[in-house]
């Protein structure tokens, strides 16, 4: 009986030692890339990036999720919430909200877990809760559609906004910057912005309606991906495209077909793929003690027909 006893209490010691030597959980390495929602291609290349990163990086693993939908505030904290659950390595963010994702933040960051935000900003309150960001420089981006659109319609006449989900950083800086150098810059009367909350379907019936009600529109401004898809389609569908002078935002194959025959003069595309590997990237950074900018601008190229073909244009057209 001694001598059982001695074998168990071995066998026991044993275990524990092979339990304490087993490799760290996988959520140990898992950089958790959370998004507004998967459902578009803009956030598909963000992905796409993100994998790319972050096989260049030993040992560490990407997991994506997204929301149901933008407007998925509720769903988009429960994501985060359940990464710091399961004490991932790091949080890569594009938060919805400028506001609605602080608390969510700040368990993060009081669990030690670092966050990378992309694509849209957080408002001052969650300052301390993140470590980089990485995005267009949103308000210069709008700035440089409403300049494209000035140079192709003139100063005077009017134009219509067709934005997707209001108060969202990205939404604040893209169209604040398009509104403000239209009203510095010219005449132009400003119908809108109309909210599509990234529905394309809801973009396309908001523009049908926009051009509808005002046949003098001179101008139209589709501010995202799926937006700007839903505005060209209506712009087709009307037989005004072509006639009203257009600007879209992202730079999906929709959007390079749109700019092929015309119906869209010319989108901002923004680099997607870089904020997913290089946001994938900052977070390992910060997590082996290496010091990263605040804010790390991703780019914004203005493609038009005369350089879609170009390698520039390439280079962030997805």
């Amino acid at each position: 009986m001694k001598k059982l006893l001695t074998t168990l209490i071995a066998s026991t010691l044993a275990l524990a030692g092979a339990a304490i030597a087993l490799p760290a959980r996988a959520a140990d390495k898992e950089i958790a890339v959370i998004v507004k929602t998967a459902n578009s291609d803009f956030w598909q290349n963000v992905k796409k990036g993100a994998n790319d990163g972050v096989a260049q990086l030993k040992g560490y693993t990407a997991s994506f999720q997204g929301a149901a939908s933008d407007t998925d505030l509720a769903g988009q904290v429960a994501l985060v919430e359940n990464a710091v659950n399961r004490k991932v390595a790091a949080i890569v963010l594009a938060p919805s909200d400028p506001d609605a994702l602080i608390p969510a933040m700040k368990k993060a960051w009081e669990a030690k877990i670092p966050v990378i935000l992309i694509d849209s900003a957080a408002s001052e309150a969650g300052k301390n809760y993140y470590q980089s960001f990485l995005a267009t420089d949103n308000q210069q981006a709008g700035e440089l559609c409403a300049k494209a659109l000035i140079d192709k319609i003139g100063t005077t006449g009017k134009i219509a906004i067709m934005s997707y989900t209001a108060g969202s950083g990205s939404e604040i800086g893209r169209v604040g910057g398009f509104r403000k150098y239209i009203e510095t810059h010219s005449k132009l009367q400003i119908l809108g912005p109309f909210y599509s909350n990234s529905q394309m379907g809801t973009a396309l019936n908001q523009t049908t309606d926009v051009l509808a009600a005002n046949p003098d529109l001179k101008g139209i401004f589709g501010a995202n991906e799926p937006t700007a898809i839903g505005m060209g389609r209506a712009l087709v569908q009307s037989g005004k495209a072509g006639k009203v002078a257009a600007i879209g935002f992202d730079g999906n194959g929709d959007l390079q077909g749109f700019v092929k025959d015309g119906t869209i003069e010319a989108i901002a595309v923004q680099s997607a793929y870089q904020m997913g590997s290089l946001g994938v990237q900052t977070a390992v950074e910060v997590l082996t003690g290496k010091k990263v900018p605040k804010f790390r601008d991703t780019g914004v190229v203005m493609v038009t027909k005369k350089n879609i073909d170009s390698a520039e244009a390439k280079n962030v057209l997805y």
